[in-house]
């Protein structure tokens, strides 16, 4: 009888947002939290702040997984955290010919659909997201009650880290 060796499952957590934009930079604050922790292997941490090219060069590198870290406006109050799952399915088809994509301006939708479009779906997709208090403004800091939120999504990422592997 021989044994195979499991493969480590590779989970790349990303941080996403423009942190001169107040609370949109709650995902750079959970990744950079994160990043100051000890990790499972297999699990990568990255802030892509607004630069959603690379993240979805990235995310083609084969990963079993990805967790976004974002702010979404879903109502409720804010620092109210969420975790939303996205499947292939839904994802909005490709790119289409002639369609502009602007490099620096890729916001998660976007990338998750030119990876589906290019073939590099990374498995199971998840967001975390933070209601925010203030994105409009210029500025930089978060919002008290989406700074208050940073420890807790940190806890979320890993629990759900914890769920994927064991998946």
């Amino acid at each position: 009888m021989t044994r195979t060796a499991q493969r480590t499952k590779q989970v790349l957590v990303a941080g996403v947002g423009n942190a001169w934009l107040r609370d949109d930079g709650f995902g750079g604050a959970v990744a950079k939290a994160l990043s100051e922790r000890e990790l499972p292997e297999g699990v990568q941490v990255m802030d892509f702040g607004s630069g959603g090219l690379d993240l979805a060069y990235e995310v083609m590198r084969g990963y079993d997984a990805l967790i976004l870290l974002d702010v979404s406006r879903q109502g409720g109050a804010p620092g109210t955290l969420y975790v939303m799952e996205a499947s292939e399915e839904d994802v909005e088809g490709g790119i289409e010919d002639g369609q502009l994509i602007d490099p620096h301006g890729m916001d998660p939708q976007t990338v998750l659909r030119f990876v589906k479009y290019v073939g590099g779906w990374p498995g199971r997709v998840l967001v975390v997201a933070c209601e925010p208090e203030v994105v409009e403004d210029v500025g930089f800091g978060l919002s008290d009650p989406v700074a208050e939120s940073v420890e807790r999504a940190v806890g979320v990422v890993l629990d759900t880290i914890g769920e994927l592997r064991g998946a």
